[in-house]
């Protein structure tokens, strides 16, 4: 009975039977698939794993943040914006938000106060820039990212990231500021038919922050390309969800009265604690449902482990050594992982190990943009090489001399005998001219 509901409701789900009901009908089935393939990855765990130890690297990493944040915002003379919008953040959280706001602020006062010594202050700048780096290998996860930024690349954008994203909070809430005690605006308010919309269009601007912020980041953060078409799609969405679990939530604590008796003192630390997870929860499944906007192919699928035939993986290498070498003949080309798995239409993370068997065979190499090119002159890589990474290397522990059966043994030093037939002496270079037009 369970095989036959479990057929059934794939039918339902990934057929035509839906589709067939005109537009109401794909609508309704697209966006089935796309809540069957969240809740799927969120009952995997993954996902809530990661919130869990990005709220811990919160707890670490909240003060210097916001006081970096601060010393920017003090350069610019809007320092005092600061807290408003933290208390904004904290707001679900009721007068608890208002109190923790408070400590907050209080210790990044501290802080500016010269308190830090040599060690804090290094611990200080390491747990300001770890915050950003977990938020940058969680999206690597979920986009199916194997290699991470190099160091350079990753202190250079940690830091724009710092920089910038604050001033543009604060000067985007003060232009919307200035809007709303411009002449024209006032006169809108006072209108009986224009003042409710206009209101009512006021009390959406902080969602609409939340989706630009959770857009901006879908986008710069994850190391590869993301459209933008498909970022917004995750930022509308979180920010849709974020607006609703805040309502949620400030109404669970105004009536969470026998919680507080529970816990006592420490009542405002665990429901801190629960609106952190669901903040960063919430970030991870707009970035989830980002990816599956990108790459449709992967709703049914979900995540995997790559598992590729022998033959794959030698297509692969070949084909990846073909796509570099020929990047590297036109100088107005350059292959990446991110391209590479764009043209050969492979997630990263499946080619990342055959890149990293090259690259320790000699074969491959990358700069610092992590552009890939020959690791030497092209006539000197020979087919027979390439090959030997993903045929005879890779192997791990004891299982690198088994003992074979002599007619085993015999029939496989005729493949390889018979494969390097096939290519002979030919090399990169010979094929990229065969190649040719």
């Amino acid at each position: 009975m369970m095989a036959t509901l479990r057929n059934r409701f794939d039918k339902l789900l990934w057929g035509d039977m839906l589709h067939e009901h005109s537009l109401p009908g794909r609508i309704f089935s697209t966006a089935l698939r796309y809540v069957y393939a969240l809740l799927r990855d969120m009952i995997a765990g993954q996902l809530m794993l990661r919130s869990m130890s990005l709220v811990y690297t919160t707890l670490l990493s909240v003060v210097p943040l916001i006081a970096f944040s601060f010393s920017v915002l003090k350069g610019f003379g809007v320092h005092n914006d600061l807290q408003p919008l933290l208390f904004k953040l904290l707001e679900p959280l009721g007068t608890q938000g208002a109190e923790i706001t408070q400590q907050v602020i209080d210790l990044v006062d501290n802080v500016k106060g010269g308190v830090l010594g040599g060690i804090s202050l290094a611990f200080f700048i390491y747990t300001a820039i770890s915050m950003v780096q977990k938020i940058e290998e969680s999206f690597n996860y979920v986009w199916y990212v194997a290699k991470r930024r190099n160091f350079a690349r990753r202190v250079t954008e940690y830091l724009v990231v710092m920089l910038i994203g604050p001033v543009a909070i604060v000067i985007a809430l003060g232009i919307i500021a200035s809007l709303r005690s411009t002449t024209m605006m006032q006169l809108f308010l006072a209108s009986d038919a224009l003042g409710p919309l206009v209101l009512f269009t006021s009390k959406l601007t902080p969602y609409v922050l939340v989706t630009c912020v959770f857009t901006f980041l879908y986008i710069y953060v994850p190391n590869t390309r993301v459209r933008f078409r498909s970022a917004l799609v995750g930022g509308i969405a979180g920010g849709f969800i974020w607006a609703s679990m805040s309502l949620i939530f400030a109404t669970f604590v105004v009536y969470s009265t026998r919680t507080q008796l529970i816990y006592s003192g420490f009542a405002v630390a665990i429901t801190t604690l629960i609106w952190l997870y669901m903040n960063w929860l919430i970030l991870l499944v707009g970035a989830q449902l980002a990816f599956y906007h990108q790459n449709p192919a992967f709703l049914r699928t979900g995540r995997c482990e790559p598992r590729l035939s022998n033959a794959m993986r030698e297509r692969l290498a070949l084909n990846i050594m073909f796509l570099v070498g020929r990047a590297f003949r036109n100088s107005d080309r350059s292959v990446t992982i991110q391209t590479l798995a764009s043209t050969l239409k492979i997630p990263s993370i499946t080619l990342t190990p055959i890149v990293a068997g090259l690259e320790n065979s000699g074969l491959l190499t990358s700069s610092e943009t992590e552009v890939l090119i020959p690791g030497r002159e092209m006539a000197r890589i020979e087919l027979d090489d390439i090959l030997d990474v993903v045929r005879q290397q890779g192997e791990t522990g004891s299982y690198r001399d088994p003992e074979w059966a002599n007619a085993v043994q015999d029939l496989g030093s005729q493949l390889d005998a018979a494969v390097s037939a096939t290519v002979g002496e030919r090399t990169l270079a010979d094929l990229l001219t065969q190649a040719e037009p």
